[in-house]
């Protein structure tokens, strides 16, 4: 048999009580620790180049490559 405790006039089972406590601590930890809803922008490493055409010759190589979709690689 499961223990009983008397709460609030009712029989609750030691196993409900355990499923509420993991449950709450669950909820309020995702609650509060999940980050804020800001997004972070990644800053790289400064670019130590000589010239202003060496610097726009690296920020060119490393530029995100646009992403094509599945259907125009035909």
């Amino acid at each position: 048999m499961v223990q009983q405790y008397a709460i609030a006039g009712r029989q609750v089972g030691s196993h409900v009580l355990a499923m509420i406590t993991l449950g709450s601590l669950g909820g309020l930890s995702y609650a509060f620790l999940g980050g804020s809803a800001a997004k972070k922008t990644t800053q790289g490493p400064p670019i130590n180049a000589q010239s202003p055409d060496e610097e726009s010759f690296i920020k060119c190589v490393f530029a995100p490559i646009p992403q094509q979709s599945a259907m125009s690689r035909e």
